[in-house]
């Protein structure tokens, strides 16, 4: 079974968009100069690692559809990554929601319009 093993974020400005994540998801980002690749490692425990890449054209419209995978992160309180990802220049792109059963989920957009998802198990979501 083919499973995802890497993630990719594309930036318009690849320093400012991994000093977001450093600051909200404490990831620490390497910046491979030879090959001007952002290595992303995302820590321990369940999940994957990933690279960050300087963006090959405009960043996305602010009502652009989706056109590439999202990511949803594991998180303990959508509540407080949305508070410090909108401190480090993030917006909310949809607000936090139940999925009755399994948990709490929003979706933000990075400082250059990437989208990735927040997650926050909880069984007794309503």
């Amino acid at each position: 079974m083919a499973r995802p093993v890497h993630f990719e974020i594309h930036a318009s400005d690849p320093a400012k968009v991994a000093a977001f994540y450093r600051e909200v998801f404490g990831w620490t980002i390497t910046h491979l100069a030879e090959m001007d690749y952002w290595l992303i490692d995302t820590g321990t425990g369940d999940g994957i690692n990933g690279g960050l890449v300087q963006r090959r054209g405009p960043k996305p419209a602010a009502d652009n559809p989706v056109g590439a995978y999202v990511c949803s992160l594991g998180i303990s309180s959508v509540d407080e990554y949305v508070a410090r990802a909108t401190k480090a220049g993030a917006a909310i792109a949809v607000p936090k929601m139940a999925i009755p059963g399994v948990g709490y989920q929003a979706y933000m957009k990075d400082p250059d319009g990437n989208l990735f998802g927040l997650h926050q198990p909880d069984r007794t979501a309503k």
